[in-house]
């Protein structure tokens, strides 16, 4: 199958020279010659997705989102470069499949007056080959599978004698090919505009559709098949995806949210709060905002996602900005009433389900009288310990750099931020909650941050969008796992929700407080009413509960925890991350919690994974 030449030679000659350095180095291709045109192979595959034209269409992206892809501006270069990969990669790979993917010229079955949303049109034409008619019947079987947006796909016959859409070739002699054109339903009728979440949904279903038809070939070609159709995709990030990540990481790491948020005054306003015999709200004190939101904003904003090349990934890092952009919005109307439906739309409200849940548990689980404040571990003892867990990482895994800080900015207790352990100056631990405490803190919080550091993309540590409630849950999980699940902690856990309950309907600060008297003690029902009530109003605390019922309907329907240790992830995303992983874009967790080791885990996992409700989670 060599190539005619014609007027191509150089690029012809690069590519043949590049195609060398493929199968004898594994060097990736991605090679630009001019107009626009260009060839991507990140790894020897049995396919190329080919697109002739228009830069601007959703074809263009639909084919540039693929491991192996041809750019051409004219049809004449783009069939010269085919027919080259084509026979290179058909001799190493055993089979090979040209997927021709372009649109169609109009949406002709949609008109001004159409009472109703009509199917769309997908046309397909392939070679008479079995393997050919297979890869085209799971192609059409997969496109018209999806809906896109209030229409559905109706696969037709592409014929060359009634449609005048050019098409790579007719006759493709010894090379197999599939013919594939859409009509353009994400336009604006009339217009050039577009539909941006039809055009994102019509590029997923194209993707996803090419790459099941390319299984479906391998299949027929007597060739293995891979697992799933998923891991046909990118196993390499190009440098527009991490020039994106680092500059989105560069935005989240100029503030850390939770701390700008929680006051730095908490001793004194309990004090001065319980001298005004709990009727006045105490005055809190924060931190001097260190940067100006807006600036951040048009930071954020100026990070283009137009050209990743990779939807999924584009999905992910769109996502993560538009978490960024209210968050920083959050803190511009820090102790405003805007705060409040601000952190509604970042946290979510508390759905009556998870109300009644936590409702449940404070009926069931009987309060403890508490006795006077009772000598703790300090600040000292409790950072101590903590440096000698994060040393058991660090032997296992060097780059776990920790670091622990003693503050008094903070209210009693542990804050995690980024890679540092913060311990308050006031945190009185008892004993036996030391570690659980630590196991939350670092066998999850801190774990999770530096095996994110290791996938190769910020995203992963600083977190994906909404991934807080996972953490939080597998956080209060791993408690549970070394035994240290108490009625009082759980009983704290579902006040939270309660009390952000409470916020969310309006309650003022004092009422709030007072209707926890009922189930908790004064300093209990002050910390936990401080905790919703900062920044003028934050539902984050009713997380935990929700986080922990998440995670253990996951593990009671046979889910594994493993892939929520590569990263800060969120429930949502656990199909991404099986299709990253399935890609092969994703290590290993470079380390897993100690706790799930242990003798005393072992028994408790199993039984959360046959099933449990939080309160059989109680053992003292």
């Amino acid at each position: 199958m060599k190539p005619k030449l014609v007027e191509h030679t150089s690029p012809l000659l690069q590519i043949e020279a590049d195609l060398g350095a493929l199968f004898r180095d594994g060097k990736p291709i991605r090679r630009e010659f001019g107009n626009g045109n260009r060839l991507h192979i990140d790894r020897p595959l049995p396919f190329l997705c080919v697109h002739v034209g228009s830069h601007q269409d959703a074809a263009f992206h639909a084919v540039s989102a693929n491991a192996s892809y041809l750019i051409a501006a004219d049809i004449e270069l783009a069939g010269e470069v085919a027919r080259l990969v084509a026979g290179q990669l058909h001799d190493h790979c055993g089979a090979f499949l040209l997927l021709d993917i372009g649109e169609l010229a109009e949406d002709r079955f949609l008109t001004e007056d159409v009472p109703f949303l009509p199917p769309f049109e997908i046309a397909l034409a392939c070679g008479s080959t079995a393997p050919e008619k297979a890869a085209r019947k799971r192609f059409a079987d997969a496109a018209s599978a999806r809906e896109a947006k209030y229409r559905t796909p109706r696969v037709d016959e592409l014929s060359p004698t009634t449609r005048a859409e050019a098409r790579l070739w007719d006759d493709p002699g010894d090379v197999a090919c599939l013919t594939v054109r859409f009509a353009p339903i994400y336009r604006v009728p009339g217009t050039k505009r577009v539909y941006p979440e039809l055009h994102d949904l019509v590029v997923a279903n194209m993707v996803d559709s090419a790459l099941q038809a390319v299984s479906a070939f391998l299949k027929a070609s007597s060739l293995e098949q891979p697992a799933t159709h998923r891991s046909l995709g990118r196993r390499a990030y190009i440098d527009a995806v991490a020039r994106a990540d680092r500059a989105i990481d560069n935005v989240a790491s100029t503030f850390d949210f939770l701390l700008a948020v929680t006051p730095i005054n908490a001793e004194p306003a309990w004090r001065e709060f319980q001298a005004g015999a709990f009727e006045r709200v105490p005055a809190l004190l924060y931190r001097p905002l260190e940067l100006e939101v807006a600036d951040q904003k048009r930071r954020l904003y100026s990070i283009s996602l137009d050209h990743l090349e990779d939807t999924l990934l584009t999905r992910l890092l769109s996502e993560k900005q538009q978490e960024l952009d209210l968050q920083l919005s959050m803190l511009a109307a820090r102790e405003t009433p805007r705060f409040v439906e601000l952190g509604r739309a970042l946290y979510g409200s508390v759905e009556p389900s998870l109300a009644a849940r936590a409702r449940a548990i404070l009926e069931k689980l009987p309060r403890v009288a508490s006795a006077a404040r009772q000598k703790g571990l300090d600040a000292d003892a409790v950072a101590a310990a903590a440096r000698d867990m994060i040393a058991g990482y660090r032997a296992a895994y060097p780059d776990f750099e920790a670091s622990v800080e003693i503050r008094g900015d903070l209210p009693a207790g542990l804050l995690v931020s980024r890679s540092r352990l913060l311990v308050s100056r006031d945190t009185n631990l008892p004993p036996e909650r030391l570690t659980a405490l630590l196991s939350h803190e670092i066998g999850v919080h801190l774990l999770t941050y530096f095996n994110g550091a290791a996938q190769g993309l910020a995203i992963f540590c600083s977190g994906l969008a909404g991934y807080e409630g996972m953490q939080e849950g597998l956080a209060v999980l791993a408690e549970y796992l070394v035994g240290g699940m108490t009625a009082a902690r759980l009983r704290l856990i579902a006040a939270r929700v309660i009390a952000c309950q409470a916020m969310l309907e309006g309650a003022t600060f004092e009422e709030a407080f007072r209707s926890l008297r009922r189930d908790l003690d004064d300093r209990e029902a002050f910390n936990v009413i401080l905790r919703v009530y900062r920044g003028g109003g934050l539902a984050k605390d009713a997380i935990y509960l929700r986080g922990l019922l998440q995670i253990l309907d996951h593990l009671r329907n046979g889910g594994s925890l493993t892939p929520f240790w590569i990263g800060k992830i969120a429930a949502a995303h656990f199909g991404a991350i099986q299709e990253l992983n399935a890609r092969g874009l994703l290590r290993a967790p470079r380390l897993e919690p100690a706790f799930l080791s242990s003798d005393a885990a072992r028994p408790r996992l199993r039984k959360a994974m046959a099933g449990i409700d939080p309160i059989d989670m109680v053992e003292s």
